[in-house]
């Protein structure tokens, strides 16, 4: 499982977000450990009060725990990695809360320690935890036999492709895959070493390479989109520079849009609207499964746990009324028999929450499956966008070229041809 964590305060946002239906098709508050309120925000504002006895300000630890997105893992397996996680950071017996969210096919968890030891009203103090939980993260991908992420075997080899909120965001506004983009970019970065075999890559991809106002090296799209090189490449702004030298040479930003403006056409301009709306009227009919498929999904489980209530009272009445009751109880109770009944009872009523558990487990991955289907084919449509944008910014990159060859061909002095004589 991929882990990750952080020190933080804000329990009210935390809540909020954990408890978000809006990006997560289910969620699920599995545990509340060692708190007075059964609501997740409740508990929260529990640890924020607690902490006001103390001088720390990051009253929690918020960790996510996210295996394979082909992995169908139970709920047993997130358990026993949160606990031994628990116990390597030294949180063992803090109050903790379990969410599970449910996103396009695949389930992740997320657990949230006070850090707050009630008996000395202190914060606990979690040295090197981003090292303890890599080395953690190693662990459970080798012992579930799950393919090993090369960003696990060296930092160096961390995938490039995880971009940050940031970035994600920007690329959000521009109605196109962040992970697209940012490929791009490192692909360009790769194959270039100088100013001008960077410039001529970005160039063929639809991008002006432009001097920034703070940043230095930034890229701009046909939209007048701005990107900083140094954050979508991954890499330092002082090694950009080691590449690419200074950027005075390179036109602003506003000259970089008004070339832009002047070379692109309305007709190409045209053509990727059209795509972009092909491709919005595509996945509006996705998302409509999506959240056609969520309801169905949402509403068998409610079903199951209704069924599940009902067999419930049941099966503890039928348990109940074993047990005798006035001076057959007491007599029971001198023979003996009344504690194997007892007994029994438990043994059954345990019997029953596992039988229950792996009812709901089987549903689950039953509905997980079917949601992994559809999100192929929401992969597979974002994939053939990604493709035709491609292709229309290739064909962009060869209209700016012919009217770049053509204003050069009409700068230059025409030569007068011979005549015979």
């Amino acid at each position: 499982m991929i882990l990750k964590a952080s020190q933080r305060s804000g329990s009210a946002q935390l809540a909020r977000h954990l408890l978000n239906t809006r990006d997560n098709e289910h969620v699920e508050i599995h545990e509340l450990r060692g708190f007075v309120s059964g609501t997740l925000d409740g508990a929260f504002k529990e640890a924020h009060a607690v902490s006001k006895g103390t001088r720390c300000t990051q009253f929690l630890f918020s960790l996510s725990l996210s295996p394979p997105e082909t992995e169908n893992v139970p709920i047993a397996a997130f358990e026993k990695a949160i606990d031994e996680i628990e116990g390597r950071l030294g949180l063992n017996g803090q109050p903790r809360a379990i969410v599970f969210h449910e996103k396009e096919g695949r389930r992740h968890a997320h657990c949230v320690w006070s850090r707050i030891a009630v008996n000395e009203m202190k914060a606990i103090n979690l040295p090197h935890f981003k090292f303890k939980l890599r080395g953690i993260s190693r662990e459970l991908f080798l012992e579930h036999g799950w393919h090993l992420p090369r960003g696990l075997l060296n930092t160096a080899e961390r995938n490039p492709l995880n971009f940050t909120i940031a970035e994600w965001q920007q690329a959000k506004r521009i109605k196109q895959d962040p992970r697209v983009i940012k490929q791009i970019f490192l692909e360009c970065w790769n194959r270039s070493d100088s100013q001008g075999a960077f410039a001529n890559a970005l160039k063929e991809r639809g991008y002006v390479l432009a001097q920034g106002d703070r940043r230095g090296h930034v890229a701009v799209d046909w939209r007048g989109e701005v990107f900083a090189i140094s954050k979508w490449v991954g890499v330092k702004a002082k090694d950009v520079r080691s590449r690419l030298a200074g950027p005075s040479s390179l036109p602003s930003v506003e000259e970089a849009k008004v070339a832009i403006a002047d070379q692109y056409t309305d007709k190409l301009k045209g053509f990727i609207s059209d795509e972009e709306s092909g491709h919005s009227g595509a996945t509006a009919i996705l998302r409509r499964k999506r959240t056609e498929m969520a309801v169905v999904h949402r509403k068998a489980r409610r079903a199951l746990a209704e069924r599940q209530r009902t067999r419930s009272i049941a099966e503890n009445q039928k348990r109940a009324a074993r047990l005798p009751t006035g001076l057959k109880a007491l007599w029971f109770r001198v023979t003996g028999k009344y504690r194997a009944i007892r007994e029994e009872n438990e043994r059954q009523y345990k019997a029953c929450v596992v039988r229950d558990r792996q009812e709901r487990e089987a549903l689950t991955a039953t509905q997980l499956s079917e949601r992994q289907k559809l999100q192929n084919e929401i992969r597979k449509e974002r994939q053939r966008h990604a493709l035709r944008m491609a292709k229309l910014y290739r064909a962009i990159h060869g209209y700016k070229e012919m009217v770049s060859g053509r204003e050069k061909q009409q700068a230059s002095p025409r030569r007068r041809r011979r005549r015979p004589s």
